[in-house]
């Protein structure tokens, strides 16, 4: 089996494929991770202009460290297996992972590794392309286990709330909101979708908040995700580049304290103590984990 790369999700950036100024903008941001967009960003009669765009900008942009994935359309459409084989043919060693929409079951992931697989055997591409799959109708919540282990591309599920709402048939105003519902009716969901990432070793994300005009809403639906323990949350306007970034990071203090909880339990553990007080927090091997977890994300992230 190959190892997943390691990837930087705290912000999934989405940006229509139609629009070379905001493909040139999404390059310069700086952001995690930018999925150019084939599917409900681009209307059916641009699809074929929105490949050629997005090819280009893979090609010709500097995207720095910038995860740079492409959303497809789903497998039922009849854009699928064009937008699969004009990318990877035109921009293959430039692309990191394929966002597959609407997966229904583990069948579908498999038809895009599959094609993946012999696409870079025959283009001889340098590097391997993962998966990244959305869950955003009931039929792919209630299959999201078998989905996660459909393949050893995979490297992240994503809540596409917007759809799922709509295919559960659910009163909502905007996308991603969850006012007038006592607490968050996203909640089984998020952590159904979560726990099965988790229990793959994938990366759980969340998706968008429609109304990007509001950060106090936004802030308080990506804590929600990040109380469930996704790594991540979708940006549709770069304007919620920051904030949710920030969210998705451990601060200062929490590093420092999370580097001082570490050294007194190695300490205690090497005088033969199972469970120490720090600061009037009992920690024992348990509570190490979540110290562990904080430490290993602020590495990865360079704080």
């Amino acid at each position: 089996m190959n190892e997943r790369p390691q990837r930087l999700r705290r912000c999934q950036l989405s940006v229509p494929g139609i629009s070379e100024k905001m493909l040139a903008k999404a390059a310069a941001s700086g952001v995690d991770h930018v999925f150019c967009d084939f599917e409900d960003a681009v209307a059916p009669s641009q699809k074929d202009q929105a490949r050629k765009n997005v090819i280009n900008a893979l090609n010709t942009l500097d995207w720095g460290r910038t995860v740079r994935c492409v959303r497809i359309n789903d497998v039922r459409t009849e854009w699928c297996y064009e937008d699969v084989i004009q990318l990877v043919e035109g921009a293959g060693n430039n692309i990191d992972t394929i966002m597959l929409p609407k997966a229904l079951e583990a069948g579908d992931i498999r038809f895009l590794d599959l094609l993946l697989g012999q696409m870079e055997k025959s283009l001889k591409l340098e590097r391997r392309i993962g998966i990244e799959v959305l869950i955003e109708e009931v039929e792919g919540l209630q299959n999201v286990e078998e989905i996660a282990t459909a393949s050893d591309r995979l490297e992240c599920l994503i809540f596409g709330m917007g759809d799922y709402s709509a295919s559960q048939g659910m009163k909502v105003k905007d996308i991603g909101a969850t006012e007038g519902y006592p607490g968050d009716m996203f909640h089984y969901a998020r952590f159904r979708i979560a726990m099965a990432a988790r229990a793959a070793k994938l990366d759980p994300v969340d998706g968008p908040y429609g109304r990007f005009t509001d950060p106090e809403g936004l802030r308080r639906e990506a804590r929600r995700a990040l109380q469930l323990g996704m790594v991540g949350k979708w940006a549709i306007h770069p304007n919620q580049i920051a904030l949710v970034t920030e969210i998705f990071s451990p601060d200062a203090d929490e590093i420092a304290w999370a580097r001082k909880v570490e050294e007194k339990f190695d300490e205690a553990m090497a005088a033969g103590l199972g469970s120490i007080s720090v600061d009037g927090r009992m920690v024992d091997v348990a509570s190490i984990r979540v110290v562990r977890n904080i430490l290993r994300k602020a590495d990865a992230m360079g704080l």
